[in-house]
């Protein structure tokens, strides 16, 4: 295997017009990277199959390619729709407004004040949290619809101790002792304002397109048509065995999505109250059928270009992939970027990969 060492390529142009978000696995800090490794590629028409917060896709549609974002999860399905499929729609001064202000012509559902009680956030900011919700079902207009649930779920996330909802921690944050880690000054400041911050930083990265892009929420291995280039980052897997499970890690956002439906599917058993298990198995969270999953995305998408991301000390190892990904490929180029920080990893030897198959 030969890795081709490459440092920062960073061009402050495209950071600067994606909005800021503090989700688990972004590539935002590499996307210039990546970039540098494929543009030299014939391809029009690409597939980002697993978009999370759609940062590759948002660049991919800022190079003029003809995009089609997926996510298996249903609130990133809102950020590529936001993001990526819309062209011209923003949020309004008066469309915030009315998110942010109680109607009393309107009914406020109490979900999450009753059912998270002391878990993630406080009394009155699960009260917000309800009434922005059903404020936001409210709109008509479903980019406008996806922009505003891009922002709550960003000031959701911003206020959580290590951004996630893995635990019941609202403690670490009203705690009154000294702190080695997180922000209070982020997790003090009001919903409202981080709304209105995350809202105006969506509008601002909105943009038009010379090519059609679009959004669609469905499993990687069942999307239909045909693609110049698929684009991979798949859930990672540590050698331990340990998953990063995105459906675990953000089910308060998930539940949000499908919000009268969430009481039914939330496992009361679990301290933090997560989506009950069928809801979210997922063949890429689970060692043993993980190799097979892969091999299916390739013989798939064989006829594609396949750029795939991963970490050097996954499941399955870099060798491993190579090999199957050879199968499919005439030619797989292995490209390491070096030393690159991961998010609430302590794993100092873990390298970011993009391997490349044609």
């Amino acid at each position: 295997m030969t890795l081709k060492v490459q440092k920062n390529l960073f061009a402050d142009e495209f950071v600067a017009r994606f909005p800021s978000t503090r989700y688990m696995g972004s590539k935002n800090k590499i996307a210039d990277w990546i970039w540098a490794n494929i543009k030299h590629l014939d391809f029009h028409t690409c597939l980002d199959a697993f978009g999370g917060t759609g940062t590759i896709a948002y660049y991919l549609k800022h190079k003029n390619k003809e995009v089609v974002y997926n996510d298996v999860l249903n609130f990133n399905y809102h950020f590529g729709t936001a993001l990526v499929e819309n062209n011209v729609m923003k949020l309004s001064d008066a469309d915030i407004d009315y998110i942010l202000t109680s109607h009393p012509e309107n009914e406020y559902p109490n979900i999450v004040e009753t059912n998270f009680s002391d878990i993630y956030y406080t009394h009155d900011e699960n009260i917000w949290i309800d009434r922005t919700i059903t404020n936001i079902r409210n709109i008509n207009d479903r980019y406008k619809k996806s922009i505003a649930f891009f922002a709550l779920a960003q000031a959701c996330i911003v206020k959580r101790p290590y951004n996630l909802f893995h635990r019941k921690n609202l403690y670490i944050r009203l705690a009154d002792v000294k702190r080695s880690f997180g922000n209070k000054a982020s997790w003090d400041k009001p919903f409202e304002e981080w709304f209105r911050i995350f809202a105006m930083e969506a509008n601002d990265a909105v943009f038009g397109s010379d090519c059609s892009c679009r959004a669609i929420c469905s499993d990687a291995l069942e999307i239909e048509g045909a693609f110049d280039l698929v684009y991979v980052d798949t859930p990672y897997i540590s050698k331990k065995g340990v998953p990063v499970d995105y459906a675990d890690f953000y089910h308060f956002l998930e539940g949000l999505c499908f919000y009268d439906k969430w009481e039914g599917n939330i496992d009361s058993s679990s301290k933090h109250k997560r989506l009950k298990k069928d809801i979210t198995q997922n063949p890429w969270t689970d060692k043993k059928q993980i190799y097979l999953a892969f091999d299916r995305l390739f013989e798939k998408y064989q006829d594609s270009i396949i750029v795939v991301s991963y970490r050097s000390d996954g499941i399955p190892s870099i060798e491993e992939l190579q090999k199957m990904l050879e199968k499919y490929k005439k030619k797989v180029v292995v490209n390491c970027y070096g030393k690159y920080k991961y998010v609430l990893s302590t794993n100092k030897k873990s390298q970011e990969i993009l391997l490349v198959g044609v």
